[in-house]
């Protein structure tokens, strides 16, 4: 970190401002973390780390870490210069505990504190607490070690000192409150993914991640080369068009910007974009900026090198065919739309990262021509593809009665017109479709049979996918058209269910489709219009008493409920597949609103099969390998 970067050296109670409180978190969790599923039950832990970030990046943390304990409580540490324990001006009160009690309390609305903070809501520390069982945080700052206890936001020990120490920093644990949440059990993949990120945005910042639940099981990740080494990691499984990362980076006042692309041999775009750190998935300004000048160097150099002849242009879409981008913006006064600051409004931004990318890509390529050469071409290549693309749907229109508005063979349709009431299950195999036919509610429930294997999205271009037998009738029933041509207002169902086997084929279709859905539809993910049913896992029997489970545990469970004290026999039967099921069976445990489990599908769901289905359909052998080595286990479980 420059010193540049730097604020203040002093960080205290004056630059803590106090806007409302804390009342409110638990009565609605979901207006503060977004949800009380998983998702807001990891977000607890990234609000207390952006906390650690936001001394990273002004300049004075090198290194957190974060260790999942037995229980699942949460310790998060960092080695900066420690919250402000000195009184708060406003309240009379430890700075610490204004923290830790008061909703939007924090460094970072007066200026004073912090210059750029991802946690710019300044929620964190309060919400965290007020969701969790009991809390206890250390304050490392001016040779003593300052202790406070809560539960449930509620203060169960004042501020006091507990020791002497020649250290500083801030030591978050946690304890996430299991009547708040639907669970409580932390995941390691999600939150080292989490990590890693901030670690590849912060270069040079050190984070190690610990699960002690698990002898042995622990990371710590630390990037120089920061989003340099994150284009590169981002592309491990596919095969560079050119060995460099382009860089490039900039500042205007007290905004800055880096990005950093690398193209590939393949035909899709992936685009990353963060604000302070944060990870912006509508992208907003920075990737507007972005986008608008990649397109105006690469035809320019094309025309100015007459690769590119009289009036031809290629399209920003041509342009990002097999980009990996990471572009990352930081700012004081960002402007996030929305609560869970998915699109960056700043429009400011724009203008600086255009000017960046403009004069940095155009000197880039005039120094290095034949990786200019390689990108324009491939652009161009896109164009053409393009084209062809354009004739593929139209043919597809003919061939499929898009434009009569004649719907598939294999689609059995609901009454209901309105799309925000209308259901559309995909399932896989006759057998399946069959008993959700007969089981459903057909007023607002339609069932479209898919069979055997779709296309491998990863080896075709948009023509190809056009007039592919097994997605046009999936797309024609969708209604809403596909890559740039998708309209989210001419969908024809608001609630778009994956139905799929609980087993290893079952998930390769969920990857399959939620894939084409990321690639060529994803307004429907952004909108959360896209769903993965939840199908029960056993039978159980004692009589004439059937229960069903979803899971081991709740097998077990159930198991013990009917055995009862007099340890009575039940039966234990494994659905094999959907297939198997009668319609009744289905329509209780799957497709009946009141009693039905759906799993929405969020835009990193949709990014992890992305990616799991690149390292499968990919070109690599040895990232294939790998990952079926790694993961044989769990489809040896899901096969028993």
């Amino acid at each position: 970190m420059s010193d540049e970067t730097k604020v203040t050296q002093e960080y205290g109670a004056e630059q803590i401002q106090v806007l409302e409180g804390l009342e409110a978190v638990r009565k609605r969790p979901g207006m503060y973390i977004g949800s009380t599923s998983s998702s807001g039950l990891h977000h607890l832990v990234y609000e207390i780390v952006d906390n650690s970030i936001d001394e990273a990046l002004a300049g004075y943390c090198k290194h957190i870490t974060v260790t999942i304990h037995e229980g699942n409580s949460i310790t998060v540490t960092d080695d900066g210069r420690g919250i402000p324990v000195d009184i708060q001006a406003q309240t009379g009160k430890p700075a610490l505990e204004v923290v830790f009690t008061v909703l939007h309390a924090g460094g970072k609305f007066g200026g004073g504190g912090y210059k750029v903070s991802g946690g710019l809501h300044g929620v964190g520390a309060s919400v965290v607490n007020a969701l969790s069982k009991w809390l206890t945080v250390r304050v490392y700052k001016n040779g003593k070690i300052h202790e406070m206890k809560f539960a449930r936001g509620h203060i169960t020990q004042d501020m006091r000192i507990v020791g002497d120490t020649d250290k500083n920093g801030t030591e978050v644990t946690f304890q996430p409150d299991p009547e708040m949440f639907d669970d409580v059990v932390y995941s390691y993949d999600i939150l080292h993914d989490r990590m890693r990120e901030e670690a590849f945005l912060n270069a040079g910042l050190s984070i190690t991640i610990t699960d002690e639940r698990e002898e042995g099981k622990s990371d710590t990740m630390c990037y120089e080369g920061g989003i340099r080494e994150f284009a590169t990691w981002t592309n491990r499984h596919k095969t560079p068009l050119h060995d460099d990362v382009i860089y490039m980076s900039g500042s205007k006042g007290d905004a800055s910007a880096e990005i950093a692309i690398q193209y590939n041999d393949g035909y899709n775009e992936s685009m990353q974009s963060f604000a302070n750190d944060v990870r912006t998935p509508e992208g907003g300004m920075h990737e507007t900026g972005f986008k608008t000048a990649l397109t105006r160097v690469l035809n320019a150099y094309g025309q100015k090198n007459g690769i590119i002849k009289g009036e031809d242009k290629v399209s920003g879409e041509d342009c990002r065919e097999g980009i990996t981008a990471i572009i990352s913006v930081k700012l004081t006064d960002a402007q996030f739309e929305g609560q869970t600051k998915a699109k960056l409004g700043n429009a400011y931004i724009s203008t600086m990262v255009q000017q960046i990318v403009g004069d940095q890509l155009t000197t880039y390529f005039e120094e290095h021509p034949s990786t200019a050469k390689i990108i324009l071409e491939k652009a161009m290549m896109a164009n053409r593809a393009r084209e062809a693309a354009r004739k593929a749907r139209e043919n597809a229109r003919r061939k499929t009665g898009l434009e009569s508005g004649g719907m598939p063979d294999k689609l059995q349709d609901c009454n209901e017109k309105d799309p925000s009431l209308c259901e559309l299950y995909i399932v896989e195999g006759d057998s399946a479709a069959g008993s959700a036919i007969q089981g459903r509610d057909s007023r607002f429930q339609a069932i479209l049979a898919m069979w055997g294997k779709m296309l491998n999205v990863e080896k075709a271009r948009m023509d190809k996918v056009y007039g592919n037998d097994k997605l046009s009738p999936l797309i024609v029933a969708l209604g809403g058209g596909i890559g740039e041509d998708f309209d989210i207002e001419k969908l024809r169902y608001h609630k778009v269910i994956i139905m799929s086997d609980a087993d290893v084929d079952g998930a390769h279709i969920r990857t399959l489709l939620l894939t084409f859905f990321f690639r060529y539809m994803r307004p429907m993910i952004e909108h959360g219009f896209v769903y993965s049913a939840v199908p029960p896992l056993y039978k159980l029997t004692r009589g004439k008493t059937v229960r069903v489970a979803y899971s081991d545990e709740e097998r077990d469970q159930v198991s013990s409920e009917l055995r009862g004290e007099s340890n009575a026999r039940i039966e234990i039967n494994r659905f094999k597949g959907l297939g198997e099921m009668n319609k009744d069976e289905l329509w209780e445990t799957t497709m009946d609103p009141e009693r039905r489990t759906l799993r929405r599908i969020t835009l990193d769901d949709a990014r992890r099969a992305d990616e799991i289905f690149s390292v499968l359909m990919g070109e690599q052998v040895e990232p294939r390998k790998e990952w079926i080595e790694r993961n044989a286990k769990y489809a040896i479980n899901i096969d028993i």
